[in-house]
């Protein structure tokens, strides 16, 4: 999953602003370096980052989803707000990703009375105040049981389980120490059978394992990317497209491309 960020603040220092035909050449680049999806998002959902309104982050995403509509790779809606996940999927958006996992009035609903998929994330508190002593007595079964929980309601709400894809959301009210004790657990997670996507490219606890800027990270981004395939990513949502996919062949073709209980 190629990310292009419809914002004028990403943390990564690659979003395309309003800039949208930056935004269809990212996209273009993204498919021909191998990318299966591509992410919108129109509001920064980096610790501290301020709150869009809807009507402006529907102003930044729906013109580019409907730009974007044409190139032959399903397109997904970042998105917490159930009006902007109305209007991107309207404009033709095919996946709902969602950091505040379905917990926004409608947010369900929106979801639900279309045939869209939704990924369900987690995250601990909200992006202004969710990395301010982030706390758990065992971070592997609280995030797995809220994942399964909301899972649990949004198919009691009519959305099929096979449309349904759960995200630990590494980085989302989360210290590093949480961040590695998940990725070493996600197994665990996966063995639950719900398609897993997985989120660490350019995090913090990147910066911290290696001393590198957001923009400087790339190796350890696709390590990071290698080391969620073996324990049950289906998807990784990166910045770095061409670097994955290479890593990934080199897995493939060496036969190594399995999953660890370790």
């Amino acid at each position: 999953m190629g990310i292009i960020n419809a914002t004028p603040d990403s943390f990564s220092g690659d979003g395309v602003g309003f800039d949208l035909a930056r935004a269809v050449a990212q996209a273009e680049k993204f498919i021909a370096d191998g990318a299966d999806m591509l992410d919108i998002g129109g509001e920064s959902t980096r610790p501290g980052s301020d709150p869009v309104a809807a009507d402006e982050e529907m102003r930044r995403v729906v013109p580019v989803i409907e730009a974007l509509a044409g190139l032959g790779v399903p397109l997904s809606i970042d998105t917490w707000k159930p009006e902007v996940m109305r209007a991107a999927l309207a404009a033709g958006a095919t996946l709902v990703n969602d950091i505040n996992g379905l917990r926004a009035p409608g947010a369900i609903e929106a979801v639900a009375a279309t045939d869209a998929g939704v990924c369900i994330m987690h995250m601990q508190g909200t992006p202004q105040t969710m990395q301010i002593e982030p706390r758990y007595a065992d971070v592997c079964a609280e995030v797995t049981d809220f994942l399964l929980q909301q899972a649990r309601l949004a198919e009691d709400a009519g959305i099929a389980r096979e449309r349904i894809m759960l995200d630990p959301g590494f980085g989302f009210g989360k210290t590093s120490d949480h961040n590695l004790t998940l990725l070493k657990g996600l197994k665990v997670l996966a063995d639950y059978g719900y398609p897993l996507l997985v989120g660490l490219s350019r995090k913090s606890v990147l910066g911290r394992l290696t001393g590198r800027p957001a923009t400087d990270r790339v190796a350890a981004s696709v390590a990071a990317a290698l080391a969620s395939i073996a324990r049950g990513a289906h998807m990784v949502r990166v910045h770095d497209v061409a670097a994955t996919r290479d890593a990934i062949a080199v897995w493939q073709v060496a036969g190594i491309f399995e999953r660890t209980d370790t």
